[in-house]
């Protein structure tokens, strides 16, 4: 998508793969959140919105080493803090892909056992962050974790991935519930070896 001068829209393309996020099962209606760098400029979905009906007009505009804008999603100050950890990333993608969360619940970092999911992460660090900390501590906590690594779980919570496009973020959310639906799939018929 194009703005009216024929230059992509990031906010266009946010707004799409913020709904297949929602389409494809990995965010309930009104779940995660997504944001896209765009120079001095970071947009960032609206708090409560819904995958269905978000409009690129209901983004809200972010300056980095600022505060959010009133309205701005409750993890607005966590993508603020993952992009000056990590001055490449352009974007971050928020789910709550049900594998990814299930695989983690019990305890430990995530292990891809299969092949694309080894090679894309061959560790992806699990977050323990008790729900009355989460506001205070997620923001610190997640822009380190994917400083060094393309994908992190808040356990109990969800997925966070940042990358140098939305299209990679994207790649790297589904890519991890993939792997964690197929070590689902594996311990659900007893071929784990965990």
């Amino acid at each position: 998508m194009s703005d009216a001068g024929g230059a992509p829209d990031p906010r266009a393309d946010l707004v799409r793969y913020y709904r297949w996020l929602r389409q494809h099962g990995l965010n309930d209606s009104h779940s995660g959140n997504a944001s896209v760098r765009d120079g001095d400029a970071v947009w960032v979905t609206p708090t409560g919105c819904c995958g269905d009906t978000l409009t690129p007009e209901a983004l809200l505009r972010c300056s980095p080493g600022g505060p959010p804008p009133a309205g701005a999603s409750l993890d607005a100050p966590l993508h603020l803090a993952v992009y000056a950890a990590s001055p490449g990333a352009r974007a971050v993608l928020h789910s709550h892909g049900p594998h990814s969360i299930a695989m983690t619940l019990a305890g430990g970092d995530f292990l891809p056992r299969d092949f694309e999911g080894r090679y894309y992460f061959p560790r992806v660090p699990v977050l323990d962050i008790p729900p009355e900390d989460y506001v205070a501590r997620s923001p610190a906590a997640v822009a380190a974790a994917l400083a060094g690594h393309r994908a992190c779980i808040v356990r109990g919570h969800g997925v966070y991935a940042a990358a140098e496009t939305l299209d990679l973020a994207y790649k790297w959310t589904c890519s991890l519930e993939s792997s964690a639906r197929l070590a689902w799939l594996a311990r659900v018929a007893g071929t784990a070896g965990d």
